[in-house]
């Protein structure tokens, strides 16, 4: 094989895998209707054109700092935690707008026989991901 047809076979496998990836995540987010309620979540369903624009504008940036190998250095520990805690933030507002789409939390609580007890198991789940996140941030990765 010429390296110029390997050349275009490797960008076609990897816009073709790129697509199907992609297209699969916005897939899930729309047969689930995720965006919509985590704007409904948020009360903020009026600005829901925004959270679809940074997704979209999210995956965009991200791809290309991956495939240019994109580091940032900044040298403030204030920007730096800020920075972690909107991607904080993000993540728990999309998995909550997740698990109230599935309905996973009343069902579990309904298997286990925990309904009255619903509150606190949210509040078990919560605690036990920010002592999880905070375990990895600040001991496993020194």
């Amino acid at each position: 094989m010429t390296p110029a047809l390997s050349l275009l076979l490797s960008i076609f496998l990897g816009l073709a895998g790129g697509i199907a990836v992609g297209g699969g995540v916005i897939a899930l987010f729309v047969v689930l209707d995720i965006i919509p309620r985590l704007a409904q979540l948020s009360r903020s369903y009026d600005k829901v054109h925004w959270y679809e624009g940074a997704m979209v504008s999210g995956s965009v940036v991200g791809t290309v700092a991956d495939f240019w190998d994109f580091k940032l250095f900044l040298h403030s520990e204030i920007l730096n935690g800020w920075i972690g805690l909107l991607n904080g933030i993000f993540i728990g507002m999309l998995a909550a707008a997740l698990t109230e789409v599935l309905n996973v939390l009343p069902i579990l609580a309904k298997r286990l026989h925990m309904g009255q007890y619903l509150f606190g198991l949210l509040l078990a789940m919560v605690f036990g991901k920010v002592a999880g996140s905070l375990f990895d941030w600040f001991v496993y990765n020194r």
